[in-house]
């Protein structure tokens, strides 16, 4: 039975998963669901996913929510599947790995969602942006990248010298970043750029950035 990812295919947390999928070259049907009738909130979907948040897999009737939670599912299921592990298995490089996750989580995450909900969600729904709000945002995120800089000038990579989930969890909010011109906020710190460029150039990304 092939992978069933229940999201929508311009969904920030759906092509997490679907990336992660892809890079590990994991066969995956795409179940859509509707945002405009509010499809998440419905009986059907909260009874799988009780937050009515997308998206959630459906593995030969294994059923999972958290789309970081899902990408480590497929690692340890299907890691040698793909060309890199994405996990390490070392004592220190998974610590490091940890670390790399729990950065991204603490470091990159709240901001960028904040900035994206501003700049590109509510506008979306028809929502007024507050513009203070986005612009505490965007400068948190400055500071924080600015320290990412000196980081990823001591290694290759968020969570150590090879690529990582820890990486891949950056892609969808590093991309709505882009998408509304502020690929200022990677190019002008090298070592960010030169990690940003390698990362969000990668074939799985490719495939599924512009919708799983």
């Amino acid at each position: 039975m092939v992978l069933k990812i229940h999201g929508a295919s311009q969904s920030t947390c759906t092509r997490t998963v679907a990336v992660v999928a892809t890079e590990l070259n994991v066969p995956y049907e795409l179940v859509p669901v509707n945002f405009a009738t509010a499809e998440h909130k419905s009986p059907a979907f909260t009874a799988v996913q009780p937050f009515g948040q997308l998206p959630y897999i459906d593995d030969d009737g294994f059923k999972l929510y958290e789309s970081r939670a899902i990408a480590r599912y497929l690692v340890k299921k299907y890691g040698g599947q793909g060309t890199v592990s994405l996990i390490p298995t070392g004592l220190k490089e998974e610590a490091l790995f940890e670390q790399g996750v729990s950065i991204e989580t603490a470091n990159f995450y709240p901001s960028a969602i904040g900035f994206g909900l501003e700049k590109v969600f509510k506008p979306m729904r028809g929502v007024t942006p507050d513009e203070a709000r986005a612009a505490e945002c965007l400068k948190t995120l400055e500071a924080k990248l600015d320290v990412y800089d000196v980081l990823l000038g001591k290694q290759k990579y968020v969570g150590g010298n090879e690529i990582t989930l820890a990486d891949i969890f950056h892609l969808p909010y590093g991309q709505l970043l882009v998408k509304v011109g502020r690929d200022d906020l990677f190019e002008s710190r090298p070592n960010v750029a030169r990690w940003w460029k390698e990362i969000s150039t990668r074939p799985s990304w490719l495939a599924v950035k512009d919708g799983a």
